[in-house]
């Protein structure tokens, strides 16, 4: 049964197209722009620093704080750049698996300070799996259907152990009305005090009246979390990611968060861009010897 269940995951049998490897070398790159976006963001924070109030990762074991005030974040997050430029070129086999470390690094430095953000936690599992796929996997084609496989799995996995936690943290009262209702009070309160006058929405102020709302709500993303296992199948892959970016973007409306890198992501790994590609490149004849694609195909 197992068996089974990673055969309809990984899909080693299947014959690899044009367009599924350009899908591929389409999360890559997307990917290795966030990351560098965020390392060079997060940089002029760092900088900023002087004390460690929540250690995270491996500054449980490394005080990090002997980085803040200093050139390394610039020097780290370039390390980081040129690894996935290397990675990215197929230079070296083993620059994503490295960069990890160094990604880990900057992220655990940033959020230090007792706030902890998930915003990049999908484009870092993203990358973990494309670095162990190049570095332990030996077959080109087997290198990007091992890092599509574990990018499914674990995204999947990762959304419904989220549900999970929430569970085991509060039990099956978790989506009750007034969580959200006292969660929107709270971030009524956060907003006010950075900015001096926030406004709730018209949509917030009716979760606050209507508790049934507020629950349904709750319960939505609950279960968006619970069948997050759908990612797994490429027939129902397109309809949970759909309902997970629409999670997503419920807690826009909900609570003014954003995970615009999770969306992104979803939009691209959810979808059979790959058939589109194939499409594109039937129609305009183009190989994997044509000029121009040869090197993408590496």
């Amino acid at each position: 049964m197992m068996s089974a269940l990673f055969d309809r995951i990984f899909e080693f049998d299947r014959e690899e197209t044009v367009g599924q490897i350009l899908f591929f070398r389409l999360i890559e790159l997307v990917v290795a722009y966030q990351i560098i976006v965020n390392v060079w963001k997060w940089s002029f924070y760092i900088v900023e620093l002087t004390d460690v109030i929540l250690p995270l990762g491996i500054a449980n074991y490394f005080d990090v704080s002997i980085l803040f005030g200093t050139s390394f974040p610039f020097i780290n997050a370039t390390i980081i750049t040129l690894l996935l430029i290397l990675g990215f070129s197929r230079k070296w086999n083993y620059a994503y698996f490295i960069t990890i470390f160094f990604f880990h690094l900057q992220y655990v430095a940033r959020f230090s300070q007792g706030e902890i953000s998930h915003g990049s936690n999908l484009a870092g599992m993203i990358l973990l799996c494309i670095g162990v796929s190049f570095a332990f996997v030996n077959q080109s084609d087997k290198v990007r259907k091992t890092a599509l496989g574990l990018i499914f799995f674990f995204a999947g996995l990762g959304y419904v152990s989220a549900a999970i936690c929430k569970l085991i943290g509060t039990g099956i009262t978790w989506p009750i009305g007034e969580h959200l209702q006292l969660w929107i009070a709270e971030r009524y309160t956060d907003k006010l005090s950075q900015r001096g006058a926030f406004e709730l929405s018209a949509f917030q102020n009716l979760l606050l009246d209507n508790w049934y709302l507020a629950t349904a709500t709750l319960t939505f993303g609950l279960l968006s979390e619970l069948s997050g296992f759908l990612l797994w199948f490429r027939k129902t892959r397109w309809i949970q990611a759909i309902i997970l970016m629409g999670m997503h973007i419920g807690i826009v409306f909900t609570l003014n968060i954003y995970f615009g890198d999770y969306v992104y992501l979803l939009l691209l790994i959810g979808f059979p861009w790959d058939k589109l590609f194939d499409y594109l490149t039937t129609r305009f004849q183009v190989s994997m010897s044509s000029r121009g694609v040869a090197w993408l195909v590496r």
